[in-house]
């Protein structure tokens, strides 16, 4: 497996970004080791918030989010899916798994040995994050899920995936950062932009997020949706609290709330939410809003327990 590590001068003096790196060793499937990268800010006493970005994105998206969360007295992990950030990029796409993102994933949780985690999921991170919650449950104590799904094959994907999917794999070069401006409904500032792109000093880069939108199991025979299927067994008997927080404005995963409302136990009286004025981004849009939410749910979880 030949990878690829972005140089760290390409993460210096972003906007709004001064976290300090953090490393782990994992096996990549193929005998090889993969670094992948972490955010880890807060009291290490702290209840554990696990924040998934997804595609294209890495943990800048959470940069808003972190302080607030922090503030609250709690400790914030945000991971660098491989191929994405300060993470190790496999050079091809073959090379990128549904199962092996799964893995990858499960062996941070498992190095950094996190329990009693709140799980935050958004796009890719939840289609990962939920099946190392169903494959891991014990690690996981609440879960908030914004903008995101965990397909099967069961239901169509709606048109505007279809359109993404086709724009992914036919555009010659692959906008990352203005992807994420594009699937906003405010102004992104072009130093922001710049951000999300650093990661990707140019296309040999870009394998992982190439891949992600083919690796969505859109058919019943779709590699993975007989995991997907196997997890929400999983999820349909999950009965710890479990939040939705979607945007009013993204047309992706528009609906996808209900969906985990009606088979989710732990949905159950729970402060479900909508976050205004955002798009599929909406920790960008509307960072400090969803962490006052987590914090708030966190803190009901508190209360319900007392």
């Amino acid at each position: 497996m030949k990878v690829l590590r972005t140089p760290d001068q390409r993460f210096e003096n972003l906007p709004g970004y001064y976290f300090e790196p953090h490393y782990v060793e994992i096996d990549s499937g193929e005998g090889t080791q993969l670094r992948v990268h972490y955010l880890d800010e807060g009291p290490r006493d702290g209840k554990i918030v696990l924040l998934m970005h997804g595609e294209p994105s890495w943990c800048y998206l959470y940069r808003k989010m972190i302080p607030v969360i922090v503030a609250a007295g709690h400790r914030a992990i945000a991971i660098d899916l491989v191929g994405f950030g300060r993470s190790d990029k496999p050079t091809e796409r073959s090379d990128y798994t549904y199962a092996r993102h799964v893995d990858w994933v499960t062996q941070v949780v498992q190095q950094l040995d996190l329990q009693d985690v709140t799980l935050v999921a958004q796009d890719w991170g939840g289609l990962i994050g939920l099946r190392v919650l169903a494959e891991n449950v014990d690690h996981f104590a609440r879960v908030v899920v914004a903008n995101t799904m965990l397909p099967d094959g069961t239901i169509p994907m709606p048109e505007s995936f279809n359109n993404w999917r086709e724009f992914s794999q036919s555009v010659p070069e692959l906008p990352v950062g203005k992807i994420i401006a594009s699937s906003s409904v405010t102004d992104i500032d072009a130093a922001v932009i710049a951000a999300y792109d650093a990661p990707f000093p140019d296309e040999s880069y870009k394998a992982g997020a190439r891949e992600f939108p083919v690796l969505v199991p859109a058919s019943m025979d779709h590699p993975g949706a007989a995991d997907n299927r196997a997890a929400w067994q999983v999820l349909e008997l999950f009965d710890k609290p479990f939040l939705t927080a979607f945007s009013d404005s993204d047309p992706i995963t528009r609906g996808g709330d209900s969906i985990f409302q009606a088979r989710v136990p732990g949905t159950k009286g729970q402060p479900h939410t909508t976050i205004e004025k955002a798009g599929h981004f909406l920790q960008e849009e509307q960072g400090e809003v969803l962490a006052t939410v987590v914090v708030d749910f966190l803190r009901h979880c508190e209360t319900v327990n007392a």
